[in-house]
This record gives C-alpha cells, structure tokens and sequence, in this order.
C-alpha cells in the first residue's frame, strides 16, 4: 500500500536558521542542544528534530520569548522577507513598562537652580 503523503518536513535547527533567529546554525543547534526550545509546547533537546508546517515553536530570543508557527519548512537560508515567509509571529506584545526614572538632581542644588529659586521667590513675594 502506498505511503500518504506527508508535509515536508526538516530539522529544526536548519529551520531556525533559515527564519534567521539564529545567527548561525552552530547557534542554533546550541540552544535547542540546551533544552531551551519547546515544539507545541513539548521541549526538544534534539537539533534534528523534524518540524514543519503547523506546528508551534516556543523559544527565548534575547530578552524576550518567542512564539511562531511554522508555515513552510524553508529551503534555503535567503532574504529577510524570504525568512519571514516561512512563520506568522504569534509572540505576544510587551507589556509597556513604565519609563525609568529620571535622575531629580537630589543634594545641593547648583548655582542656575539657586537663581531659578529665587527669582520665583521674588515674583511670588510682588
């Protein structure tokens, strides 16, 4: 009986490196090698791991975690719209955090402030 037809399907950290998450593919297999990904939410510690359309990769990049589903397996490593061509982002948007906070010049104010202080001293006292 004949085999069905499956997806095409390719190693996962060939896959993260034709998206371009990775730099290389050496650093791509680093992470997965490291148990840092997860494939529909089960972590792979497998750089061969085969992927391919539909599933759901979850990893950490830089400061921030990473969700995409796999619509095509790639082929080549190619251009930024190429390698965008094969995910739809499904990563969250940040929570916007408030700004830090500014320095206030706390201590002894400087010469201009003291100015400042008492010029409005004297127009509240007119």
């Amino acid at each position: 009986m004949p085999e069905a037809p499956s997806s095409p399907k390719t190693r996962l950290d060939k896959w993260l490196w034709y998206a371009r998450f990775f730099k290389t593919r050496g650093l791509a297999a680093k992470t997965v090698s490291a148990g840092h990904v997860r494939v529909n939410a089960t972590r792979v510690s497998k750089p061969a791991h085969a992927v391919g359309p539909g599933d759901t990769l979850t990893f950490a990049q830089g400061k921030r975690i990473r969700v995409v589903r796999i619509l095509a397996p790639g082929t080549r490593r190619g251009p930024a719209p190429e390698a965008q061509a094969l995910y739809d982002d499904l990563t969250p948007a940040p929570d916007p955090t408030p700004p830090a906070p500014k320095y206030d010049r706390g201590g002894r104010p400087t010469k201009k402030d003291r100015r400042k202080a008492d010029a409005a001293r004297r127009t509240d006292l007119e």
